[in-house]
């Protein structure tokens, strides 16, 4: 059962962040896709089984940013 969750991110600025917490997330086992926009500070992640959010977590704080949780 794959999955889409949108999560909010504080600490994006620029395209070198979106890729720098893309990067992170992109490397989870199961993740198909991975879109970060630091403008409106989300991060939206695909993946083939649902991910535990502190997998999550985990791929952005080692990024450098702080994941706030998911979007409404």
């Amino acid at each position: 059962m794959s999955s889409t969750i949108t999560y909010t991110v504080t600490g994006m600025s620029c395209g070198h962040c979106e890729n720098s917490v893309s990067k992170e997330l992109s490397s989870l086992t199961g993740v198909t896709e991975v879109a970060a926009d630091a403008k409106a500070g989300t991060v939206t992640v695909s993946s083939a089984a649902p991910l535990d959010d502190e997998q999550i977590r985990a791929a952005v704080d080692e990024a450098g940013y702080e994941l706030v949780g998911r979007s409404a």
